[in-house]
This record gives structure tokens, sequence and C-alpha cells, in this order.
């Protein structure tokens, strides 16, 4: 019974609580001992007291993650409506004969930045569905593990949602107040900071992604490789922002040859004018790049399909460089003769571009799996398995194309809400494509791994029986 356990009674003072060490007395060993144990389980149990009260403290002084994300939203559009009501103003205080053109020039440096900015939102949206779904993305373009996710791709989409706004209302502002130089500087170090973001050499803003964006760029360029998958669906997106490299193209010489903050650009023989070469070209440049992928890919894989898609990026070359002729020729022959021309062509390159989403990028041969989420969601319900998605994305696909050599047309580009609008909806338009487009090639995976399985499994098999064979010839 000696120097055994004592059970001490419910009202001790020294009970222990709950994960504390077990109090042990010695009853025929020293008092000394007892009184140490003793002292310093009571100082167990005042630090284990203190140490809920400690949490709850910090509990008390941090705020909820959702009281936290209700406070950045609410910055949020408090900071949207001050930009809002700030460049209105600022817009109302100039002369009604110039906010037309102020409106032109404001609209041609931030319009790139904003529809780059709605591209981002969009793709985040798509990497959401394909992380909801059983298509693994990561897998189809070759990432690595510290590829960004669409959290962090919403993320660097607010920023620039919020900066790019910020640096158009201060031109606006400036602007109407008739600090003229400082509105002036404005885009160029917005425009002077995002080239210095992409190119920065240091480990900081995601730098593995925006090295393997710059080295896809440059693959695109330069075609000298095997084309990967995601070179050709880089490019292919580029040719739905190719109004954007346009925009993008003019703003930059205007910032070189000293124009910004003023109307004298707006002449159309001018350098940067509506006149310039520069336009059809830069225009055009997506489609050749992607044409020369094609080309690339028929000499790698002597595949047919490459030089009908080859001819289908071919088609938007004509209706590009017939616009621009309004500018270099007499109306009556551009009304006659070159305008029957560019509609013609403009309705071959919708049409087949049509023809080659349905066919060909997309396969509609079953509903689609990009929908059906691995949990439940009200999208996925709403979305999966649902006809009216495939009549929506059919017939907006049709429409879309049809309006798309809209922007591809220099001598329409003077109307630049509408133009705004319909680079927009084709950005758009390329967002629904991307769920279709990335699920067809996630199916072809599929069915060649099986393949390669079943021709492994069969290879197996021959091996076995070829062993047989000679086990019993040697019998």
């Amino acid at each position: 019974m000696f120097g055994g356990q004592v059970a001490l009674p419910g009202n001790s003072p020294h009970l222990r609580k709950s994960g504390s060490r077990p109090v042990v007395f010695d009853l025929g060993g020293e008092q000394g001992n007892g009184a140490e144990e003793g002292f310093s389980h009571s100082t167990e149990a005042d630090n284990s007291k203190s140490l809920p009260m400690s949490l709850s403290a910090a509990a008390v002084i941090m705020p909820s993650p959702i009281l936290l994300w209700r406070f950045k939203v609410l910055l949020f559009f408090l900071w949207g409506f001050f930009c809002c009501k700030i460049g209105w103003g600022s817009v109302m205080r100039m002369s009604a004969n110039l906010r037309d053109l102020f409106l032109y020039e404001v609209f041609l440096y931030y319009n790139p930045l904003l529809l780059v900015t709605f591209a981002v939102w969009l793709w985040g949206a798509n990497l959401w569905v394909f992380s909801q779904s059983t298509v693994s993305y990561a897998k189809i373009f070759d990432l690595d593990q510290n590829h960004l996710n669409h959290r962090e791709i919403w993320k660097v989409a607010m920023w620039m949602t919020i900066i790019v706004p910020s640096s158009m209302t201060a031109y606006l502002y400036l602007y109407s107040h008739g600090e003229v130089s400082l509105a002036a500087s404005q885009p160029v170090l917005l425009y002077c900071a995002v080239a210095m973001l992409l190119i920065f050499p240091f480990d900081i803003f995601y730098l593995s992604s925006r090295y393997f964006l710059l080295r896809t760029l440059w693959r695109i360029v330069f075609p000298l490789q095997a084309i990967t998958f995601a070179d050709f669906f880089l490019a292919d997106i580029l040719t739905s922002m190719s109004k954007v490299f346009s925009d993008l193209e003019r703003s930059v010489c205007r910032m070189v040859h000293r124009q910004v903050a003023t109307i004298a650009w707006f002449e159309a023989d001018s350098i940067c004018g509506s006149h310039s070469v520069a336009i059809p070209l830069v225009l055009v440049l997506p489609y050749l790049f992607r044409l020369f992928q094609c080309l690339r890919q028929y000499k790698d894989t002597r595949e047919r399909t490459s030089l009908f898609n080859a001819l289908k990026y071919s088609t938007a070359v004509p209706v590009i460089f017939l616009s621009a002729l309004k500018y270099h020729v007499f109306p009556e022959r551009w009304t006659n003769f070159y305008r029957p021309l560019w509609l013609v062509s403009s309705m071959v390159n919708s049409l087949y571009s049509f023809y080659w989403d349905v066919t060909r990028d997309w396969d509609l041969s079953g509903f689609t799996r990009i929908f059906k989420f691995n949990r439940p969601s009200i999208w996925s319900y709403i979305l999966h398995g649902r006809k009216w998605v495939y009549f929506w994305v059919i017939g907006s696909n049709l429409i879309l194309r049809c309006t798309w050599t809209y922007k591809l047309s220099a001598h329409l580009r003077h109307n630049y809400l509408t133009v705004f609008a319909i680079t927009a909806l084709e950005i758009f338009r390329r967002f629904q494509w991307v769920f279709f487009r990335v699920e067809n090639e996630w199916n072809k995976m599929n069915a060649k791994s099986s393949a390669q399985i079943s021709m492994s499994e069969m290879s197996a098999e021959e091996e076995k029986l070829k062993l047989l064979v000679s086990s019993d010839h040697n019998v």
C-alpha cells in the first residue's frame, strides 16, 4: 500500500485538470519531495488557466475572417464610388467640343489594361471551375507545383482593378484642373510599372509564373521548337486580344513622341494617327504567330489538319488589310470594290472560325463533364447536363464570331465605345471557349493514356505466350 497512488477528493485544490500530469505522493518518502511536486503541479495548473485566457483575449482582438472580408468589400465599393465621382466631375469640367476627343484619348491609354484585367478575372474563373471538376489543368499545361491557383489569380486581378482605374481617375482629375504635365505622366508611369513588374528578375510577385508566361510568349514569337498545348492555347487567346495590342502600340507611340494629354495626335496623317501603317501590322501579328505554329506542327506531325487550321488563321489577313485600305484609296474605289471584298472576307473568316470551334476545338459528342463538380454546388446544378448550355455556347459563339471582325477593321475604330464593348465580348467568348477546349484536350490525354496501357498489356500477354511456347518446345 505504501508508495502507491492516492486518489484525491473531488473538492481538493490539487485536483488536476484534463491534460496535466497525474500527481503521485510517496507516503514513505520525504516531505520535501511531496512539497516540490505539489508546487510544480500548482504552477502547471496556473499556466493551463492562463493559456485559455490569452487565447480568448487574442480572439477578441483579432476580427473574424468574414468580418474582415466584408470590411474589404466595403472599402472596395467606397473606392469605386469615389473614383466614379471624381472622374465624372472631371469630365464635366471639360468643354463640350473637346470632351469627346478627350474621352477618346483616355480610352486609348487605359482600355488595353482594363481589358487585360477583365481577362485575368475570367481566367481565374476558369481555374476555379477546373479545380472543382476532375480536369487537371496543371497536367494539361505541364505546370509545376508552384503554379498559381484561382485565388492567387483573383488577387492579381483585384490589384489590377484597383491600380488601373486609380491611374485613370488621376489622369482625368489632373488634366481637367490644368495640370497637363502631371496628367501626361500618369499613363507613362503605369505602363513603365507594368513592364518592370513583368521582367523583374527577383523572386517576388510570382517569379516562376512570370517566367513561364514570358517563356511561352517567346516560344510563340519564335516557333523554333515543337509546339506544346500551352503555346498554341496562349496564342489563341492573343488572337482575341489583337485590338488590345493595336491600342498598346498606338499608346506607346504617343508616349514616345510626347503626344500624351494633347489633341495634336488626332490628326489622321500624324505618326500615331488613325492612318498609321503600324495599326494593321500589329493587328495581324497574333494571327501570323498562330499560322506559323500550325505550319510548324505540320512539319513535326505531317497531319493535314494543321494545314486546314493554318488556312483558318490566314483568312483573317484580308479582313485586316482590306479595312486598312480605306485610308489609302479613293472613297469611290473603297465603296465600289474594296468594301464588298472586305464584307465577303469577313463572312468567310467568321463562318470558318465558328465551324472549327464546334467541330475541332470542342467535343460536343456528349454532355460536358467540366461542370460536374466534386462537391455539391449551385453552379454545377445549373450548368451540368443542361441542354441550354450548349444552345447558349453555340449561338453566342456564332454571333460573337460575326461581330469579332468588327474590331479587326481599322476603319471602324472611331466608334471607340462600341469597339471596347465588342472586344470585351470577344474576351468573354474566349472565356467560354476555354472550358470546352481544355476538356477536349483532357479527354484526348486520357484516351491516349488508356491506349498506351492497353498496348502495354497486349505486349505483356504476347511475351507470356512466347515464353509458354518456348518452354513447351524445350520440353
